[in-house]
C-alpha cells in the first residue's frame, strides 16, 4: 500500500480527477490555487470587490458540479475562468447595467505622473480608462481567453462591434501603459 499523496502537490488535471470522484478536499485546492485570478478577471470586468467574491464563489460552486465535464484539455484556470465571466455577464445582463458605448467612464483615472522614475500604472487603473464595452471586450479576449466569436455571442453584439472594441481598447491601454520617451524623459529632466 502506497503513500497517498495530499492533494496540495497534484497538478491541475490530477486534481480535477479526484475531484470529479468527489474528493473536495482536492477541488479546495483548484479554488486556492485559482481563486485569487478569477476574482482578478472580474474585476477587470467590472465588477466591485463584493460581487467580484460572490460570483467566483458562485463560479467555483458550478466548476464542482461539472468538474467531470473538464478534461484537462487546456488549463483549468481558463476553464473556471470562463464559467465565472459567463456567470457575471449574465449578472450584469440581469441588472441592467450592460450598456456599450464609447464615451469615457464618469472620472477616468489621473494621467500618469512624471513624479518619479519608479511611478507606474498598472493593468487595472488603466482599464478603467476604457469605455464599458471596450473593458468587457479586452477582460473577455484576453483576461478569459474567449475568441472574438464567444464574446459576440455572450454580449449579444455583432463580432464586428468587438473587434472595435478590442481594438481601441488595446489602443488605449498602449497608450496609457507605455513607457515615457526619450524626448518627454530628457524634458523632465530639464525641467
Amino acid at each position: 500500500m502506497g503513500i497517498e499523496r495530499p492533494p496540495t502537490t497534484g497538478h491541475d488535471v490530477e486534481l480535477a480527477a479526484l475531484a470529479a470522484t468527489g474528493d473536495r478536499r482536492a477541488y479546495g485546492e483548484l479554488v486556492r490555487r485559482h481563486g485569487s485570478s478569477v476574482r482578478g478577471l472580474l474585476r477587470r470586468l467590472g465588477a466591485d470587490p463584493a460581487t467580484a467574491d460572490d460570483v467566483a464563489q458562485d463560479a467555483f460552486l458550478v466548476g464542482f458540479e461539472q468538474i467531470a465535464d473538464y478534461r484537462g484539455e487546456g488549463a483549468f484556470g481558463g476553464w473556471i475562468k470562463k464559467t465565472a465571466a459567463r456567470l457575471y455577464l449574465r449578472k450584469v445582463k440581469r441588472d441592467s447595467r450592460l450598456i456599450f458605448s464609447d464615451a469615457a467612464p464618469e472620472e477616468p483615472p489621473p494621467p500618469v505622473s512624471g513624479d518619479t522614475p519608479g511611478d507606474r500604472l498598472d493593468l487595472d487603473e488603466a482599464l478603467k480608462g476604457l469605455s464599458r464595452g471596450e473593458r468587457l471586450c479586452v477582460s473577455l479576449c484576453y483576461g478569459a481567453d474567449w475568441s472574438h466569436a464567444e464574446a459576440a455571442e455572450a454580449l449579444n453584439i455583432p463580432i464586428g462591434t468587438v473587434k472595435s472594441h478590442v481594438k481601441r481598447g488595446l489602443d488605449k491601454l498602449r497608450a496609457r501603459l507605455a513607457p515615457p520617451t526619450d524626448a518627454s524623459a530628457r524634458r523632465e529632466g530639464h525641467g
